[in-house]
């Protein structure tokens, strides 16, 4: 003998589940521009490290009219997002008292030594050195040895430009620690700012941006040989200061922020509403970039294409 199983009405459903009937007969208007999809994914595949918020911000830029909650939406509806690996547990230690954040540019600097290999297994490094306020890469230095004193060529260098910090943060390395490194500052009335060893979260700034620098250049390209990883890194690094928004900036870029912060209209604390002022201004891309090499100097054009 089947059984009857009794209707329940609209009404008392949504009554017996604390839901308005407004919302159980609701249907949405609105549909997705199937443009907006595959310019999202264009963008995915062109900058594969990009999270959905700097997707957004790009989307913005060129006009489209999306918020980051559809963006977001859509992110995950196209199975865009990357699987990232735990690192292991450690155990929290005592915080020591670091340096107290920049406000103004070339107040605090701070670098470090990178490296990779080429497709030979020949291995490289790379001087990274970035302004901590305005998150600017000032130099990205590329080769297979990078002793003190060509740390102290790439800083005289700067100073030769005109840009010289106050501080700097550094670690222990050999080459930091080295007597040529040492006189310069000294010299020079920097500051100089060691972290405790085994201790990189004091070297905040550079850490963020080695993590950058290594997911989206060193991980995602092969390098040939030395000329061909200058050439990357420097595309990178120019990309790095005048396209990538950077989330600590207000999703500014590092020469949009430091450019606002010379026009007076930096403002301590930028959030996310940075990222709602609307489409910002793009930055022409230069027909060459400098690449500096051991003797000499030489030029590599970029395709524009």
């Amino acid at each position: 003998m089947m059984r009857s199983e009794a209707a329940v009405s609209e009404r008392r459903a949504c009554g017996l589940m604390g839901m308005h009937r407004a919302t159980c007969r609701y249907r949405g208007r609105q549909k997705d521009d199937p443009r907006l999809r595959e310019r999202l994914r264009e963008l995915a595949g062109e900058r594969r490290r990009f999270g959905y918020r700097r997707l957004t911000v790009l989307l913005r830029r060129e006009g489209w009219k999306a918020n980051h909650k559809r963006v977001y939406r859509l992110y995950l509806e196209e199975k865009l997002s990357l699987r990232r690996k735990r690192g292991r547990r450690r155990r929290a230690g005592s915080r020591l008292q670091l340096p107290p954040p920049p406000t103004r540019p070339d107040q605090l600097w701070t670098m470090d030594f990178e490296q990779d290999a080429f497709t030979s297994g020949r291995k490289f490094r790379t001087l990274n050195l970035m302004d901590g306020f305005t998150r600017e890469a000032l130099e990205i230095e590329a080769d297979t040895s990078l002793p003190g004193a060509r740390v102290v060529r790439v800083l005289e260098e700067r100073k030769q430009q005109g840009r010289k910090p106050e501080a700097m943060v550094i670690d222990n390395g050999p080459e930091f620690i080295s007597q040529v490194v040492d006189q310069w500052a000294y010299q020079n009335g920097v500051q100089l700012h060691f972290i405790t060893p085994g201790r990189p979260m004091e070297n905040g700034y550079i850490e963020s941006f080695n993590g950058k620098f290594r997911d989206e250049c060193l991980n995602e390209n092969w390098f040939f040989d030395l000329a061909d990883a200058r050439r990357k890194i420097a595309e990178w690094k120019w990309d790095y200061n005048h396209v990538r928004p950077h989330s600590a900036l207000g999703y500014l870029t590092p020469m949009e922020f430091a450019a606002s912060w010379k026009a007076g209209f930096y403002i301590a604390g930028l959030g996310q509403e940075a990222s709602n002022a609307g489409p910002l201004p793009q930055t022409p891309i230069p027909a060459t970039l400098d690449l500096r090499g051991e003797q000499n100097t030489e030029k590599v054009s970029l395709s524009l294409d």
